[in-house]
């Protein structure tokens, strides 16, 4: 009798999520924040700091990061497609507040949790980080020209740059793990589609029906 070899069924066809333009801004913008968030740790923990022989040239490299990260942004409004999912993040809807109050329940059911192409969480985590890095850029920019601005006013930024960036340090982190845990969202940054499977499971408002997703 031949031996019937089984073999795993094929992934459904995948659906269109982020184009290149979306997937190039965030990894630029994820680098950058990188590098800050590596640098600014060699300058203020004590334990790290000990192992760092040339601490100026992580202080120019940190400011130089910081300076840079709006950059992969405003390149990428030229994209239609970019500009176009910058506009659902900025919308808040009635089913956005359901997935919050969902998430305030720890409710995790994928149907009390109606999301669009994003859900209320990644809206919320987008403009967070979004006014906190113009925070930290402003605070910088305060501390790095230090002739120009009264010392009141520069100590005053380094208080908030330093405070402000051990919660962004923190709600990256917190980012990260819920990236870690959903590997189809992943692929959605890495390759551009994502499983309709997924797709219909996590965000069934997002262009529910007919038609190709970008």
């Amino acid at each position: 009798m031949p031996l019937r070899v089984e073999t795993p069924s094929p992934r459904a066809a995948g659906v269109r999520r982020f184009g290149p333009a979306q997937r190039w801004v965030h990894r630029m913008t994820a680098a950058l924040m990188g590098v800050c968030v590596v640098t600014a740790s060699f300058l203020y923990v004590p334990l790290l700091a000990e192992l760092v022989g040339r601490r100026n040239l992580v202080v120019r490299v940190h400011e130089w990061a910081g300076l840079l990260l709006p950059i992969p942004v405003l390149v990428g409004l030229f994209s239609r497609h970019f500009r176009a999912d910058l506009g659902q993040l900025n919308r808040f809807g009635a089913h956005d507040r359901v997935w919050l109050r969902a998430a305030l329940r720890r409710d995790k059911r994928d149907s009390s949790r109606p999301a669009a192409k994003f859900n209320a969480g990644q809206k919320v985590y987008a403009a967070w980080i979004a006014g906190a890095s113009l925070v930290m850029l402003g605070t910088g920019l305060i501390m790095w020209f230090t002739h120009l601005t009264p010392i009141r006013w520069r100590t005053s930024a380094t208080f908030v740059h330093d405070w402000l960036a051990l919660s962004i340090g923190i709600v990256l982190a917190g980012h990260i793990g819920m990236a870690m845990g959903d590997p189809e969202a992943r692929a959605g940054l890495r390759t551009g589609t994502v499983d309709p499977r997924w797709a219909k499971s996590k965000h069934p408002l997002w262009r529910s029906g007919s038609g190709p997703r970008r």
